[in-house]
């Protein structure tokens, strides 16, 4: 939302957790909360990053996350940057969560609801 760049590379030598997700998506607001709170515990050592993959209004998502106090970064798909957000997984429904290790290996993949217990097993 604040125009920063994102890549594997811009987060080497923390864990990568990439959430794919949408405003309309119940079980994508769910997980929030989880993801909050696992990024206030752990963001010495991981980076998230919420990819909101829909077509949505800046305005409109800053005021949502605002709402969620969503503490990572948020990356609006905006059509043009599909190729980009590829690098980080496939989706294959909502929500779809990749976690990458330090150096950049894939070591969790979920689609559905995830929960702070399975993201800290995932780095522990």
């Amino acid at each position: 939302l604040e125009g920063n760049v994102h890549t594997h590379e811009s987060t080497k030598g923390k864990y990568l957790v990439v959430n794919f997700w949408a405003t309309w998506c119940p079980p994508c607001l769910k997980e929030i909360p989880a993801f909050v709170e696992f990024y206030d515990n752990h963001s010495d050592k991981v980076q998230i990053l919420g990819l909101d993959y829909e077509q949505a209004n800046k305005k409109a998502i800053i005021e949502f996350t605002d709402t969620f106090m969503v503490n990572y970064p948020i990356i609006l798909f905006d059509g043009k940057n599909s190729d980009q957000f590829g690098k980080f997984g496939d989706v294959f429904g909502m929500p779809t969560t990749y976690i990458y290790d330090p150096k950049g290996n894939l070591v969790d993949f979920r689609m559905g609801e995830i929960d702070i217990q399975t993201l800290e097993k995932s780095i522990l």
